[in-house]
């Protein structure tokens, strides 16, 4: 793997930084602030429009997208960089519309969709005119086992009819969110577990579809985006809505997961990257004791410790990326479960001592500290929990030497 960035990257990384440090750090207070007197809270601050604007003007839209037609048409590696710089404030990936769920969905339509599927919802949402949400999450069932979604998917003549529960469904709370796409089963008796689940997409405003409840995760409820619980009753969408056909629903989710979980992992280490950072300044400011915090043993046995899960982090998920652009996805699935695994778990770490180092201060919103913690924490269920991950690196690495 080269450690070197191309020309071409690098200037990214330089217009990124300079974008963040002249439109967003500034607005940070401002953003928190429109969400404590908004009257809807589910919509974007107004002049994220403005910064969107001027992040298309600049050339810093879609990133995330391998394909040039879409967007910059960097590959995992390249944009890895990318994603460090936009995670360091929780709302920045939105800016350059290189934002969760929407970039897994809009990966899933480019892959997936039909030509029609694309024209109608795609090509708005590579515009940043709407958001969308998945759902697949379910409160009744295990949802870390795709086999055990209950939604069912069932076909009345030229529709299907959708009926069931999801919940933690990212996005869906916005109100620009206007399609979702939907796991569910359309044939829960095939002997094939992996064959009985399909995906559709169902317009927000689909009659039947009612939004339960904004849910919170440790108290946040993370406005605008938010995380909704869903109740799908007896929703009719066109039978042409199916992703791909009847019983592929697995296996988009499986081509989905790939770049969402380790774009997860790229913003996380550039949260950690920038608490550290936080917590350099602090105790070189603070002083306990006779001396700054900075001179403390243990103080210092932390700042150690973080640098090092960082850098081990950051160089894992580059191997991954790197693996994923040159053998696929799938091929790549240890260093992908690797990374899923030790990113959520380091940020938790690395933000906790950050949080430490501030004091009480630290638990509130006075630092991106609490918000960021939770956001680590949160990825740690996100996209599979750590035990389905290591559960499943395990089984394939007993596979692959334990007949050596």
């Amino acid at each position: 793997m080269n450690f070197q960035h191309s020309e071409r990257v690098q200037s990214f990384i330089e217009r990124l930084n300079a974008f963040m440090d002249e439109h967003v750090y500034p607005l940070e207070k401002t953003y928190h602030d429109y969400f404590k007197t908004a009257d809807d809270r589910w919509s974007s601050p107004p002049f994220m429009a403005e910064l969107k604007r001027k992040a298309r003007d600049a050339g810093l839209w879609n990133l995330f997208s391998p394909s040039s037609e879409h967007g910059a048409g960097l590959n995992n590696l390249e944009y890895a960089p990318l994603a460090e710089i936009m995670g360091k404030v929780l709302w920045a990936p939105e800016v350059f519309n290189c934002n969760a769920p929407d970039t897994g969905n809009m990966e899933v339509l480019a892959t997936y969709g039909s030509e029609a599927q694309k024209k109608q919802w795609l090509t708005p949402l590579l515009a940043g005119e709407i958001r969308s949400g998945f759902a697949m999450t379910e409160p009744d069932v295990a949802s870390s086992d795709a086999t055990n979604i209950s939604l069912s998917i069932t076909r009345d003549g030229d529709e299907y009819v959708i009926n069931g529960r999801k919940w933690f469904i990212t996005g869906a709370m916005n109100s620009a969110c206007k399609i979702l796409i939907v796991m569910g089963k359309t044939d829960p008796q095939n002997e094939n577990r992996h064959a009985q689940q399909s995906q559709i997409l169902v317009p927000m405003d689909s009659p039947g579809l009612k939004v339960v409840r904004p849910l919170s995760t440790l108290g946040y409820d993370d406005p605008p985006l938010g995380h909704a619980e869903l109740h799908f009753d007896q929703v009719r969408v066109p039978a042409e809505n199916i992703l791909l056909g009847p019983g592929r629903g697995f296996e988009i989710a499986q081509g989905r997961l790939g770049p969402g979980r380790i774009h997860h992992c790229m913003r996380l280490i550039g949260l950690a990257q920038r608490a550290l950072e936080a917590a350099c300044r602090r105790v070189e400011q603070r002083t306990t004791f006779g001396k700054k915090l900075s001179e403390h043993q243990s103080v210092r046995e932390d700042l150690a410790r973080s640098f090092c899960e960082i850098e081990q982090a950051r160089l894992l998920t580059l191997k991954a990326a790197d693996q994923m652009d040159k053998v696929g996805n799938k091929d790549a699935l240890d260093l992908i479960a690797s990374i899923k695994i030790v990113a959520p778990n380091m940020a938790c770490d690395v933000i906790d001592r950050a949080m430490q180092m501030h004091g009480a201060g630290g638990l509130t919103e006075d630092y991106f500290l609490a918000e960021a913690y939770n956001y680590a924490r949160t990825v740690r269920l996100a996209d599979g929990p750590d035990q389905v991950h290591m559960m499943q690196l395990g089984r394939l690495l007993a596979k692959r030497y334990g007949g050596k």
